[in-house]
C-alpha cells in the first residue's frame, strides 16, 4: 500500500501516518494539491491519497483526472467540522477520518482501498495444478501469459505471482488495455512530454516507468492496437521505452505478465494480433480453467465470500445450508469465480434465519440458481426451462437477424450487469466489436445499461468496460 499524505503534517496529521505505516503503509508526503498531481505525474505512484479537508480536494481530483490519474482520496480533519467533512464528501473523497486517528479506522480504510482480500484460493485438483506451476515459475523472470474465460480470476493469479517472486517489494502495477481508448493507451504505458500533444500540460511518466523494478500487468492484451503492439514488442525486447513526444529512449526493468479471455493463436490466423509479439508474452502459458472445470473450488470460494462480505456488511457469519451447497454445485457459472462472488454477496445480504439457504442465493435478475433444488415434474426446473426456451423460440419468430442480434446483445450486457469485457466473452466477439455495436444502439435512442451498475439511461455511453 502507497500512500500519499497532502497537507501541513501537524502532530495529529502526523500520528495518523505512523498508525498507517505501522500497518504497512509507505508513505510519501507533500504540502500543497499542485505537488500531489506533479508527484503522481512524475511516477511516483500511490494507491489512497490522504487530504487534509481544508485544501481544494475537488481542484485536485480534477487535476489528477485530466492526467488519467485515478487514485482514491480520502479525507481528514483536526476540527472535526461537520460542514467540511461533508464539503469534503461532496467533492470526491471517499471517506473522512477524524483526527486525531483512531488505529481500527486508519487500518480499516488502508484494507478498503488495498483490497487485499483477493487470496488464491483452490481445493480442486485442476487449479492446484495450475497454482504448482505457478509457484515454479514465480521467481524467474519469464514473461507469463494467463489465459482463460473472463471472471476465472487471471489477475487474482498475476497479484500472486509478483507476490511469489523477487520482485514482489516493488510495485505492481496493472493496465486493463480493454478499458483504454486506442488514443490514450499509447501514453497511458509510456508516458509523454510536455506539449507531445493537446492537453500534455507538463510530463506524464508512464506505466510502464511507474512499474520499473516491479511487475506490469496487461490485462485484456488482445484489444491492443496493431501499431501500439509493435511499440509494445520493441519495449520487451530491449527494455526501452520511448515517452510520446520524447527525443530519447527510457531504460526499464520489469516484468511483463499478460492476460487475454481470447484465443490469440487464432487472433494472430486473423491477422489481429502480432505472432512475434505472442511469442514473447508467452514463455509461460498458464491457462485457469473455468469454476465448472473446478467443481471443487465452488464450495470454498463461496465459504470465502461469505465470511468476506459479512464482515465488510456488518452482518453475522451465516453457514451455507447443505440444499443451497447443492444447488451452487449444480449451477453452471457462466460469469466464473466474479459471478459466484456477486451472488454470494446478495445471499449475504438476502439471508434470513441462521443460514444461507437456497432462497437467498439469486441470479442477477432475482431469478432462483438454475441448480435450485427440485423434482424434475412438469413444474420442476426441466419442465419450466423447456417452456421458457418454448416461448423465447416463439418470441424471435418474425424479427429480422439484425434484430435478433441486438437482443440477444443487450440481454447479454444485462446477464453482466453492464460489464462489456464479460458479456464480449460470452458473445465470443471482440469487446471493440461490442462497443461499436452498442454505440450505433444509442445512436438509435435505445437505452444502454452502465457497467456495474444495472441502470439502464440513454445518457450512459457505451464505451466503458
Amino acid at each position: 500500500m502507497r500512500l500519499l499524505v497532502v497537507g501541513r503534517l501537524s502532530g495529529q496529521l502526523a500520528a495518523a501516518v505512523k498508525m498507517a505505516m505501522a500497518h504497512g503503509a509507505k508513505v510519501n508526503h507533500v504540502e500543497r494539491t499542485d505537488q500531489a498531481t506533479e508527484q503522481l505525474r512524475r511516477g511516483q505512484g500511490a494507491d489512497l491519497l490522504m487530504v487534509d479537508y481544508n485544501l481544494d480536494i475537488a481542484g485536485l481530483i480534477a487535476a489528477n483526472e485530466l492526467e488519467r490519474i485515478f487514485v482514491p482520496v480520502v479525507a481528514c480533519g483536526v476540527d472535526n467540522d461537520a460542514d467540511k467533512a461533508a464539503a469534503a464528501i461532496r467533492a470526491g473523497a471517499k471517506e473522512f477520518i477524524p483526527l486525531p486517528p483512531e488505529a481500527d479506522l486508519i487500518a480499516a480504510v488502508l484494507a478498503a482501498v488495498a483490497d487485499d482480500e483477493r487470496p488464491m484460493i483452490s481445493a480442486d485438483p485442476a487449479m492446484k495444478a495450475v497454482t504448482q506451476l505457478a509457484d515454479q515459475v514465480a521467481r524467474s523472470e519469464a514473461s507469463i501469459l494467463i489465459t482463460g474465460e473472463s471472471g476465472v480470476g487471471k489477475e487474482v493469479m498475476a497479484r500472486y505471482l509478483h507476490a511469489n517472486s523477487k520482485r514482489a517489494e516493488r510495485p505492481f502495477i496493472s493496465v486493463n488495455c480493454a478499458a483504454i481508448p486506442d488514443n490514450l493507451l499509447e501514453s497511458e504505458l509510456f508516458g509523454h512530454e510536455k506539449g507531445a500533444f493537446t492537453g500534455a500540460v507538463a510530463r506524464r511518466i508512464g506505466k510502464f516507468e511507474e512499474a520499473d523494478g516491479g511487475t506490469l500487468l496487461l490485462d485484456e492484451i488482445s484489444e491492443m492496437d496493431a501499431r501500439l503492439q509493435a511499440k509494445l514488442l520493441r519495449a520487451i525486447q530491449e527494455r526501452i521505452i520511448d515517452r510520446v513526444g520524447g527525443t530519447k529512449p527510457v531504460p526499464v526493468n520489469i516484468r511483463i505478465i499478460a492476460t487475454s479471455n481470447r484465443d490469440l493463436a487464432r487472433a494472430v490466423s486473423e491477422g489481429t494480433f502480432r505472432e512475434d509479439l505472442l511469442y514473447r508474452l508467452n514463455v509461460v502459458n498458464l491457462r485457469l480453467p473455468s469454476l465448472r472445470e473446478r467443481p471443487g473450488d465452488i464450495a470454498v470460494l463461496a465459504d470465502h465470500f461469505v465470511r468476506k462480505y459479512a464482515a465488510a456488511n456488518g452482518v453475522p457469519v451465516r453457514a451455507i445450508s447443505a440444499d443451497a451447497r447443492r444447488a451452487l454445485a449444480a449451477h453452471r457459472w457462466p460469469g466464473n469465480v466474479r459471478e459466484l462472488e456477486n451472488a454470494m454477496h446478495r445471499a449475504v445480504l438476502l439471508a434470513v434465519g441462521p443460514e444461507i439457504d437456497v432462497e437467498a442465493i439469486r441470479l442477477p435478475d432475482g431469478q432462483p440458481l438454475s441448480g435450485a433444488i427440485g423434482g424434475l415434474s412438469d413444474t420442476g426446473p426441466a419442465a419450466r426451462a423447456a417452456q421458457t426456451a418454448d416461448a423465447v423460440s416463439r418470441a424471435y419468430v418474425g424479427q429480422t437477424v439484425a434484430q435478433m442480434e441486438k437482443s440477444l446483445i443487450l440481454d447479454t450486457l444485462s446477464h453482466c450487469f453492464g460489464n462489456r469485457t464479460h458479456a464480449a466473452n460470452i458473445l465470443g466477439i471482440s469487446i471493440r466489436t461490442l462497443r461499436n455495436k452498442l454505440n450505433e444502439y444509442a445512436d438509435e435512442g435505445t437505452p444502454i445499461m452502465a457497467p456495474q451498475t444495472g441502470v439502464a439511461g440513454a445518457g450512459y455511453g457505451a464505451s466503458a468496460a
